[in-house]
């Protein structure tokens, strides 16, 4: 990382972009035959070439996990166009709704979640290295997203590469934009935690979940990652970018969230 940190600081910013972009290329290399080949993906591509724009001048909801959600009025969002991201599901029964869409790219999160994935009715989005954890079946149980772990951009199309910020979040907004939306709300994306480590180090989880809406989101046993706020929040610099040079918007909504990268709004306000 320091021999990195210094060939950084002495080799020209262009080149050095040209220079992460070739490797993340050779990278990347072994996987794109499948990324875009394989029958599902070509599948998903297709579906996701269908709902390019589809809705252009709306706007939409992205339903973080954060236990704020536990103060907000979540009901006041049965009839609008919203995201719900990884676990969200686990609060369906209390809401007595689905979220319009359901998007989720954390291998842990599908690897020991993926029948209840399959069960959801919605459309779902997942990342494409999780195909390996669904039955091999026609037409492809989802659609499957070429993300990836590095060379940060924002993608406008959704057909190809999306980079993930180390959050579902960031994949999500990349996939509102790419389906037209001109307002995109977050609301229970709190952007604290209270387990220390270093970030995106796995651990098992010992008890009751603190950091989510429910204390079984990650319960006992659960296999997670410990989130990764500094790369997240560079993701959300650059979706802030792209929204606002298209003339669109996302605003956050969160209840007491300590994400400081969009606009606040008071939740209650948005229904006015």
């Amino acid at each position: 990382m320091e021999i990195k940190r210094t060939l950084k600081k002495v080799i020209p910013s262009p080149a050095w972009t040209l220079l992460r972009k070739t490797y993340s290329g050779f990278v990347h290399l072994p996987e794109l035959p499948s990324a875009y080949l394989h029958p599902w993906r070509r599948e998903s591509m297709h579906r996701l070439a269908e709902i390019k724009d589809i809705h252009k001048g709306q706007r939409a909801f992205i339903i973080g996990n954060g236990p704020s959600l536990k103060q907000t009025d979540l009901g006041k969002l049965r009839n609008e166009i919203t995201f719900g991201l990884n676990r969200i599901y686990l609060m369906f029964p209390q809401l007595g709704f689905g979220t319009t869409y359901f998007v989720t790219v954390n291998d842990l999160v599908i690897e020991q979640t993926a029948a209840d994935i399959a069960s959801l009715p919605m459309p779902k989005f997942l990342s494409w290295r999780s195909h390996r954890f669904f039955p091999k079946i026609e037409p492809a149980p989802a659609t499957f997203l070429y993300t990836t772990y590095d060379n940060p951009t924002f993608a406008r199309d959704a057909r190809y590469r999306l980079w993930e910020s180390a959050t579902v979040t960031y994949v999500t907004l990349q996939l509102a934009f790419h389906m037209g939306f001109d307002q995109v709300i977050l609301v229970g994306v709190d952007h604290s935690g209270s387990v220390p480590g270093k970030p995106n180090t796995t651990i098992v989880s010992q008890g009751d979940d603190p950091n989510h809406f429910n204390p079984n989101y990650f319960g006992k046993g659960f296999r997670w990652q410990l989130p990764d706020f500094e790369t997240s929040e560079i993701g959300y610099r650059l979706a802030r970018q792209a929204y606002e040079s298209a003339g669109r918007q996302v605003l956050d909504a969160t209840l007491g969230g300590k994400l400081t990268i969009f606009p606040k709004v008071d939740y209650a306000d948005m229904f006015k």
